[in-house]
């Protein structure tokens, strides 16, 4: 997958690019909802014989259009983004830097520049998809853009259980651990990658070695807790429990959650190392405890949980 940045104006020239099916949004998360977009634009790219792709932005608009919101963190961040996609097929990626110019322009403005100018022959979208100054552009009123340059399909409502899919109803799970609905939604384990880094190695003492994650601080996470995981480290899956949180137990003043994962039957060393991380099951809430046996005790407990879980 080739992948372009562009900001507003670009100075493609519409005849040096291929002819292309694309789709566009923000897609975080890449949930189901999305994938059927996407899916979408790449069947009729290869029913037409032409390039697909998909057209996003970043950073995520609220940051440049909600005073007071200097910092998103993203359900899939752009280097996560970047794999899904590949592995759905796209040929290429256009990430367009949403700035103030460009939430300025006029739909018609927006759709000749950056469809038009960009040679998409067929336009594939959410029914919400906005564009143009305050969103004045949607999937209703396209027609008048088009100027006979394009075609496009809108993908309806995608729904789970009678409610939109969306990456709102995603991060509200997030908030309250309810993994498994979020892998749900996603339609795959949600998915952390991170380098693994040197921690105060309390674990090894106790019995319980834990890899210290150091992950993007454009990454959502999860509520704090501990979580049955499964991690990929190289081409080999293990199976373990991540602990993510402040660490009450030693810490009294700690402001950043920090992620750390014991994985199940493995003792070798993995300094950095780079991890993906899939979650499946909130297993308890973060404690404090009052000294290292009831720690001990508890972790006991929870690695038979783990264990269960993924005999199921």
């Amino acid at each position: 997958m080739k992948t372009i940045n562009i900001s507003y104006p670009h100075s493609f020239i519409q005849q040096d690019l291929p002819h292309t099916v694309s789709a566009i949004g923000f897609f975080d998360g890449i949930h189901r909802g999305h994938q059927k977009v996407i899916q979408t634009a790449v069947y009729e790219a290869r029913k037409r014989q032409m390039e697909s792709a998909v057209i996003t932005f970043h950073p995520h608009p609220s940051v440049v259009l909600k005073k007071g919101t200097k910092h998103v963190k993203y359900i899939t961040p752009m280097s996560e983004k970047k794999a899904i996609l590949e592995s759905l097929d796209v040929d290429r990626l256009y990430v367009i830097t949403f700035n103030k110019p460009l939430s300025s322009l006029s739909p018609e403005v927006f759709i000749d520049h950056f469809i038009t100018g960009l040679n998409i022959k067929h336009l594939v979208a959410g029914f919400d998809f906005t564009y143009g100054y305050k969103g004045k552009g949607n999937m209703e009123n396209i027609a008048q853009f088009t100027k006979g340059h394009f075609t496009y399909t809108t993908i309806p409502k995608v729904e789970y259980q009678g409610e939109k899919i969306s990456s709102t109803k995603i991060r509200q799970y997030m908030e309250n651990g309810n993994i498994q609905a979020v892998n749900t939604l996603l339609g795959r384990p949600f998915r952390t990658s991170g380098t693994v880094i040197e921690g105060d190695k309390r674990g090894h003492t106790i019995g319980y070695p834990t890899a210290n994650i150091d992950v993007h601080e454009d990454t959502m996470l999860p509520t704090p807790g501990v979580y049955a995981v499964k991690v990929k480290i190289d081409d080999h899956l293990y199976e373990g429990m991540a602990n993510l949180g402040f660490r009450p137990t030693f810490y009294t003043n700690q402001f950043e959650p920090n992620l750390e994962v014991h994985l199940l039957d493995f003792n070798d060393n993995i300094y950095g190392a780079k991890l993906q991380i899939d979650w499946y099951q909130f297993i308890r809430d973060e404690q404090k405890f009052n000294d290292i046996d009831e720690l001990v005790k508890q972790l006991s407990k929870d690695e038979q949980q783990t264990k269960q879980f993924f005999k199921q």
